[in-house]
């Protein structure tokens, strides 16, 4: 019972679940490999030429939402500190991975 998440982590949990797998949605029609190394700075800073097809308006999206994870992120790191808000998004991309597969690319590749 004690390793059941609390109330407050669940909510975290699914907000971040919502932005994340749209972001993987945008980032699969522009096909950009968001894992792979230094992928999500480059689209943090309007970089398009990560995309494998031009899709400015998807592109746009995407980039928003990524800017809406890292706000959501700081705000939960307050909330629940690092160690749990790194769990919470380790198991979210651990659950796009298998959903998307090796399309949003490899980090560390």
């Amino acid at each position: 019972m004690a390793d059941e998440p609390s109330y407050r982590t669940k909510r975290w949990s699914k907000h971040f679940e919502e932005i994340d797998k749209e972001i993987a949605k945008y980032a699969s029609i522009c096909k950009v490999r968001l894992l792979d190394p230094g992928v999500i700075q480059r689209v943090l800073n309007d970089d398009a030429t990560v995309c494998g097809t031009a899709n400015p308006a998807m592109f746009k999206k995407m980039r928003g939402l990524l800017m809406m994870h890292y706000s959501a992120r700081d705000k939960a790191v307050v909330a629940l500190g690092p160690q749990e808000t790194l769990r919470i998004v380790d198991d979210i991309v651990k659950r796009l991975r298998e959903r998307f597969g090796d399309s949003l690319g490899t980090p560390g590749t």
